[in-house]
């Protein structure tokens, strides 16, 4: 799958809550409780499993979930990070 060019990804984060980190995109996630956060995290894992491309998932704070998207075998963002982002956005 090719790389998306600095414009393609500038376009697909616009108005989305995702943002460019390097090679990759995240979003941070806050949720009631250390319970609502592992759920999340559960559900997120099937959709990567699904999909077959699996974000970074740190779970800090308690409460809170960061995700980082990138495609490690192409060395970038590719579409497959941003429909991976949007499936997770859909939830």
């Amino acid at each position: 799958m090719p790389l998306l060019d600095d414009n393609e990804i500038t376009q697909r984060l616009e108005g989305s809550q995702w943002r460019r980190a390097g090679d990759a995109i995240e979003r941070d996630f806050e949720f009631a409780d250390f319970s609502a956060a592992m759920e999340f995290v559960n559900v997120v894992g099937g959709i990567a499993e699904d999909r077959n491309h699996h974000p970074d998932i740190l779970l800090h704070g308690w409460n809170k979930v960061r995700l980082t998207v990138t495609n490690h075998s192409e060395g970038g963002l590719t579409e497959a990070d941003f429909g991976l982002a949007h499936a997770i956005d859909a939830l």
